[in-house]
């Protein structure tokens, strides 16, 4: 890894993959709001398409084609690219609904992590351009490098999860120079979609709890580690040594 000022010594992991949604922010809705609009742009009023439906730790990609099956149209990737810069185009009045929320401990350990030289990325199931949306509604998008060297895995690297994982360890490698073994990596998420996925990809998990599934929950999924908030001892302990 060829890139000094991201090869922190006092960190336990060289590379921080957040997810977004219930992890860093509560966006109070907005994504599901903006889905529901774009589809109605369509399909014109109908039955709310993704009722009943839990998004936790789903793509954007996988909920365009959930959306579709919902109301019984082919899935198609060009209409899907269509609805989701329909959908884009009205998270940016829905972002701003009430409800939205940093979730607690997220400024705290992003600036302990940038003070560290932690090299910070991002693995989220939205297109790029709503994850930029949520995080500054927030502030938080000055945390994140949003140039060509950015580690992330977005929602375009495809609709499985473990993609993402596998797309932000492709970007970090090219960005330090050499491979970066998975286990060196940390993925914090709050679903155990994330779970899943990182451990798919080889990677270490911290679940917090702030989303809809309990400690429990992301302890019985396999989480490596576990706790309520970012701001807990334990996710601290993980997060910073």
């Amino acid at each position: 890894m060829s890139d000094p000022a991201h090869t922190p010594a006092k960190l336990p992991f060289a590379l921080y993959l957040f997810d977004i949604d219930g992890t860093l922010v509560n966006a109070g809705g907005a994504g599901r709001r903006a889905f529901e609009r774009a589809v109605a742009d369509h399909y014109g009023p109908v039955k709310p398409t993704l009722d009943g439906l839990r998004l936790d730790g789903l793509t954007d990609r996988l909920i365009a084609r959930k959306a579709l099956e919902a109301l019984g149209q082919p899935f198609d990737e060009t209409f899907c690219d269509d609805l989701l810069e329909r959908y884009v185009e009205h998270l940016h009045a829905e972002i701003d609904g009430p409800g939205y929320a940093v979730l607690p401990g997220v400024f705290e350990v992003l600036e302990a992590l940038r003070a560290r030289g932690g090299l910070v990325g991002l693995c989220t199931g939205n297109v790029e351009t709503g994850a930029r949306l949520k995080l500054r509604r927030g502030g938080l998008d000055r945390y994140f490098d949003w140039g060509g060297s950015a580690v992330f895995g977005f929602g375009a690297d495809g609709e499985e999860r473990e993609k993402l994982v596998l797309a932000a360890l492709r970007r970090a490698a090219a960005r330090l120079g050499g491979p970066v073994p998975p286990r060196s990596a940390l993925v914090i998420g709050d679903t155990p979609r994330d779970v899943a996925a990182a451990h798919h990809a080889g990677c270490t998990v911290l679940g917090v709890a702030t989303g809809r599934c309990s400690v429990a929950e992301l302890r019985a999924c396999g989480a490596d580690h576990v706790a309520a908030t970012l701001e807990h001892p334990e996710a601290l302990r993980v997060l910073l040594g």
